[in-house]
């Protein structure tokens, strides 16, 4: 498509106008950490005294390591936070990797460094400035201005955004730290909301279940899901809890330990990482993973008293490199979790040994009533309360308190 030349004039700033930016940019530094607000400005300022046609900022993405599309002048909702540059790709991405500006008068898409993207227009722009953001000496973003018609940049112009890149650097670092340790907070006030039903009088599926859905919106999943070892012989994970609304997920056959994903997790006692399950010969449920459009896991083993009683999986929709941060919040999760296994075991072995005492107690009190009542020996009246039991398909306790009732009622 042939574009309509324009004039290359330069466009002068003038000390007013930098003064001015330059003090609009000491009020942000100085401003509250409100990421989201501090992009926003930057890409304002930014725009008023280039007359840009497009404005893009890209911060670095430390978790995925690439650059994400943070803040433009046009609103793009659906692509902010979504679309990703690496480094060295586009553009953008050589100015991050070379940490260099790069000032394109014209015809900027014929660029051999040049990339585009199918949802934003950037083929429609002649020329194109792309200034690394700077922070403590390393790249943490990149600032782009485009124009539509062909514009050489001023080296005022292209100075004075370099100047502000190398501002908001720090303003962008500190504002995004806030926001992860916002992040954290809510993180771990749910993880407390799950310590608290681990000491609760809750059954345990419950507090499974609050465990599968806290996790999965800690770590935004699709899905996640808590497999315990069969009591028996261990040789089975069993699902006990999942957020998953599929009944086929919610159904699908207990696992093999020997020679699964899973049961690697078990026998190593590590967390295991696949980008994607569909793609993986030892995942055993790949269709219904294609089905149920879950492509990234991670597994992290359940530990309670140095000994591993289950594992929690956590999938993703979208490809998805699970941190080390992230790894360790699960991890956590899961040895509460195997901790409220732990706790409810050995509170109904307690509710057990109690009952059994308690049936002990009645049926000596009952055998003392056969022997009294029918001059019977201890062995003997046993064997009556036992065989009636069987009769009745009712418990030892249940018939040791009607003899004891039928005893009281005669008196």
């Amino acid at each position: 498509m042939p574009k309509t030349r324009a004039s290359n004039k330069k466009l002068k700033i003038s000390p007013e106008k930098e003064l001015e930016v330059l003090r609009k940019i000491v009020e942000l530094v100085s401003s509250e950490l409100d990421l989201s607000r501090s992009l926003n400005e930057v890409v304002s300022i930014v725009n008023e005294f280039t007359r840009a046609d497009s404005v893009f900022i890209y911060l670095f993405d430390r978790q995925h390591k690439n650059l994400t599309l943070m803040a433009s002048k046009i609103p793009h909702k659906k692509e902010l936070g979504v679309i990703h540059i690496r480094s060295g790709e586009g553009i953008t991405g050589w100015v991050a990797q070379q940490n260099k500006p790069v000032a394109i008068a014209e015809n900027a898409y014929q660029d051999k460094r040049f990339k585009g993207f199918d949802v934003l227009p950037e083929d429609q722009y002649e020329a194109f400035l792309s200034v690394p953001i700077v922070y403590k000496g390393k790249v943490s973003g990149v600032i782009n201005v485009q124009h539509k018609k062909p514009h050489e940049y001023a080296d005022e112009m292209v100075n004075l955004i370099n100047m502000i890149a190398k501002q908001v650097g720090g303003v962008f670092e500190h504002a995004f730290l806030f926001e992860e340790i916002k992040t954290k907070a809510s993180q771990f006030d749910k993880l407390v909301k799950v310590s608290e039903s681990i000491t609760s009088q809750a059954y345990l599926d419950e507090i499974l279940n609050l465990i599968v859905v806290v996790t999965a919106e800690i770590l935004n999943s699709k899905i996640c899901s808590i497999m315990l070892l069969d009591e028996k012989k261990h040789e089975e994970l069993v699902i006990r809890a999942t957020q998953s609304l599929s009944q086929e997920y919610k159904q699908k056959p207990n696992l093999k330990v020997q020679g699964s994903l899973l049961g690697d997790v078990i026998r190593n006692r590590k967390p295991i990482m696949v980008e994607d399950v569909r793609k993986e010969v030892r995942y055993v449920y790949r269709d219904l993973a294609i089905k149920e459009n879950l492509t990234s896991m991670v597994a992290v083993p359940m530990i309670v008293k140095n000994k591993v009683i289950g594992v929690i999986n956590v999938y993703t929709q979208e490809p998805h490199h699970f941190t080390e941060e992230e790894i360790n919040v699960l991890q956590m999760v899961a040895n509460q979790a195997a901790v409220a296994v732990e706790n409810t075991s050995l509170v109904s072995e307690a509710v057990r040994a109690k009952e059994a005492l308690e049936t002990r107690k009645l049926v000596e009190r009952a055998k003392g009533i056969l022997m009294r009542l029918h001059n019977l020996d201890e062995s003997t009246a046993y064997r009556m309360i036992h065989k009636k039991s069987m009769d009745t398909c009712k418990t030892m306790k249940g018939i040791a308190e009607s003899i004891i009732l039928i005893e009281e009622m005669a008196k």
